[in-house]
C-alpha cells in the first residue's frame, strides 16, 4: 500500500509516484488532492486508486485499467478517453465527464454538468442525480444512465449508443427519439442501480437516434459540393 500527499508535490512528480506504484499493482492513496488539476493522469496498469478529496479537470483520464475512487467533487473532463477500468466518484462532476469515453465505468453519485458522455464511444457512464445540457452529444456507443432530469438536447447528433432518463427530459436534440425500454432493458439498469449503491428504481425512458443524419440526401451533396 502507497500513500501520496499531494500537497507535497507537483502535478508532474504526484503522476510519476502513481504511475511507478502502479506497475506493482499497489493500493495507492493520495491525500490532499485541493482540487488540484490532472491528478492521476495516463495511468495504463491495473491498480487500485483512492483520493481523499475534490479533484480539478482532467482528473483520472487518458486510463486504462486502474480502479479509482475519489471521495468529492470533480471538474471538467473526468475520466476523458478512459479505455478501461472503473471511476467512481461520490460527489458532483463538472462539464464534460467522460467525455470520448472508450470504455469501462464511470459512476458519479451526484450531478453532472453539461455535455456527461459527449463524444462516447463506448462502456458506461452512470449519474446518480442530474446532468446538462447536450448530454450524449454526438454519442457514438455505449450507455448513458441518468437517475434524475436531465437539460436540453440530450442526444443531440448521436449516432449510436442509448441514453436512459429516469426523471424530466428538457427537450431532445437534433435526431434524437424517445423509445420504451424493454422489461430486460429495466432489470438490467436496476442490477445496475443496486450494484452501485444506488436504491432508487427509476420509470427509465430510453433515448436513441433516429438515424436520419447517417447519410446526405441528393439536395445536400449537391449543396456541399457548390461550397
Amino acid at each position: 500500500m502507497v500513500s501520496l500527499d499531494a500537497h507535497s508535490l507537483s502535478a508532474r512528480e504526484l503522476n510519476q509516484a502513481i504511475k511507478k506504484a502502479a506497475l506493482t499493482g499497489s493500493q495507492i492513496t493520495i491525500l490532499n488532492p485541493q482540487a488540484r488539476h490532472n491528478i492521476a493522469v495516463g495511468i495504463l496498469d491495473s491498480c487500485k486508486i483512492d483520493i481523499d478529496g475534490s479533484v480539478g479537470y482532467y482528473a483520472a483520464s487518458l486510463m486504462d485499467g486502474p480502479e479509482v475512487n475519489i471521495d468529492g467533487n470533480a471538474g471538467w473532463a473526468l475520466g476523458e478517453n478512459l479505455m478501461s477500468g472503473k471511476i467512481v466518484l461520490t460527489k458532483d462532476a463538472g462539464a464534460s465527464v467522460a467525455a470520448s469515453m472508450r470504455g469501462g465505468d464511470i459512476v458519479v453519485g451526484g450531478n453532472a454538468g453539461a455535455r456527461a458522455g459527449i463524444s462516447m464511444k463506448g462502456g458506461t457512464l452512470l449519474i446518480g442525480g442530474n446532468a446538462g445540457f447536450l448530454t450524449g452529444f454526438m454519442m457514438q456507443k455505449g450507455r448513458i444512465v441518468v437517475c434524475g432530469d436531465v437539460g436540453d438536447a440530450v442526444g443531440d447528433s448521436m449516432y449510436e449508443g442509448v441514453i436512459y432518463v429516469g426523471g424530466d427530459i428538457g427537450s431532445l436534440g437534433a435526431d434524437a427519439k424517445i423509445i420504451e425500454p424493454s422489461e430486460t432493458d429495466l432489470i438490467e439498469l436496476w442490477g445496475l442501480l443496486e450494484q452501485s449503491g444506488i436504491n432508487d428504481r427509476p420509470r427509465f425512458r430510453k433515448i436513441v437516434s433516429q438515424k436520419k443524419l447517417y447519410h446526405f440526401d441528393n439536395l445536400e451533396r449537391l449543396e456541399m459540393s457548390a461550397v
